[in-house]
């Protein structure tokens, strides 16, 4: 099979991965917009995480195919079946998203709900997609379905998408070493895949520039295998340092004017504000049937026949109005006095405080279980010797851009919104 992508062009799927993509769990992701609210500010930001999943698993195959140009495998099927692991967790990575994406994640319930045992000792932590991803590939068809069509399970595929998984067979080592933190790396780590399609996909569909040029090829272009200590790890050639420092860089600003847009993080207030109230009757469900019968269109039609103000608001488009906002670090981009000026003389007033960081892999030696280090390598013409440093040191980039960044706002009732101005003498 394949499918035309207006970011990727033509897209092939061999017989396996065709049967995957057709999968309830999978189709229901045609039914899930990527970037929640944002279709409001921008009306063609429309796009959904089943066409993303499908760039993610192009891209892995791409990531795949160049970090391991010049590796030589010892079993003759290592590299198909590795090959073919990665792009299923590409293709899989999102399934657990709830409607709306990221913009429905507070509302998912305890852990102790999907039943992995991997979680035993900490049941009543509220679960992430992540988790609802896992427990599809391990709980619903595609526990079967996998291992019918690859050399692999659904256990192998969850392991690459979350680092709680754990493999205790040996079908990622290939002549003694593990090729397990390459492959998890493509899938989710500073320069991955996902991160590669979603942030040209979205400056694409929404019409920002942050996204649109960063050289996505040039970067997989330079992706590298690096052996250390028994492990196989990614590494990208210096000569593209330059184009990863603005690709980071490109995605922080993103974050900041795009996926925080103000009419976005107010439907999101307003749906959270609705959801936690106690005359709402929305729930997920009991089990992974019922999650997999909500997307975003359930959740519209559930609004719309909600009794609820802010459920009202948002099924109608009447959001509450930005009367405030302050940019800067979190310390400082603090507008509580104002809020409680406002609530004083009787205001409904919803505030919000959207913070963005560079990276959540910063400190990767702090983090080495969560985050193993991505290398560079840099090789001097003419000669056989390289220089090898972690990710974190051969660019500037994390330092100069760290800490957080906080856009706070105030938002009030339409209705309210002149004297509210007036109110804070704006």
């Amino acid at each position: 099979m394949e499918v035309r992508d207006p970011i990727h062009g033509a897209v092939a799927f061999t017989p396996g991965e065709e049967a995957v993509a057709n999968s309830d769990w999978v189709q229901r992701l045609r039914n899930i917009r990527s970037t929640g609210f944002s279709h409001l500010p921008f009306p063609s930001a429309t796009q959904t995480r089943f066409a993303h999943s499908v760039g993610v698993m192009h891209l892995a195959g791409k990531a795949f195919d160049r970090a391991y140009a010049a590796w030589s495998f010892d079993a003759p099927d290592a590299r198909p079946r590795l090959r073919a692991a990665v792009r299923i967790a590409a293709l899989c990575h999102d399934l657990g998203h709830a409607p709306m994406s990221h913009s429905m994640e507070f509302a998912l319930p305890p852990l102790s709900k999907l039943g992995l045992g991997f979680y035993r000792s900490c049941p009543q932590r509220r679960a992430t997609h992540e988790d609802y991803t896992i427990a599809a590939l391990e709980h619903t068809e595609l526990a079967s379905m996998i291992p019918a069509h690859f050399p692999f399970d659904s256990r192998h595929v969850a392991a690459l998408i979350s680092a709680d998984v754990r493999i205790t067979d040996d079908f990622f080592v290939d002549d003694g070493l593990n090729h397990q933190r390459l492959l998890s790396q493509i899938v989710s780590s500073e320069l991955d895949v996902d991160r590669l399609d979603y942030l040209v996909r979205d400056a694409v569909h929404t019409g920002a520039r942050y996204g649109q040029g960063v050289d996505v090829d040039w970067l997989i272009e330079n992706l590298e295998a690096y052996a250390r200590d028994g492990q196989v790890g990614l590494a990208l050639n210096s000569r593209a340092l330059y184009a990863f420092d603005h690709f980071l860089i490109a995605r922080h600003h993103m974050f900041l004017m795009v996926y925080f847009h103000h009419k976005s993080v107010i439907y999101e207030k307003l749906l959270q504000r609705y959801v936690e109230s106690e005359s709402s009757t929305w729930d997920v469900g009991e089990t992974l049937d019922d999650y997999l019968r909500i997307d975003d269109h359930t959740l519209m039609e559930h609004l719309r026949n909600a009794d609820h103000r802010d459920a009202r608001r948002v099924a109608e488009r009447k959001p509450y109005r930005r009367v405030l906002e302050r940019h800067g670090p979190p310390h400082l981009a603090n507008l509580e006095r104002s809020a409680e000026l406002l609530r004083s003389a009787g205001v409904d007033t919803i505030e919000a405080a959207s913070t963005g960081r560079l990276s959540r892999y910063e400190n990767f030696e702090k983090k080495r279980r969560k985050a193993p280090p991505i290398y560079v390598v840099e090789r001097q013409p003419g000669s056989t010797k390289s220089t090898v440093t972690p990710l974190s040191e051969a660019t500037q980039v994390f330092e100069r851009y760290a800490g957080a960044r906080t856009i706070a706002r105030l938002y009030v009732p339409p209705e309210d919104y002149d004297r509210a101005v007036e109110l804070l003498g704006a």
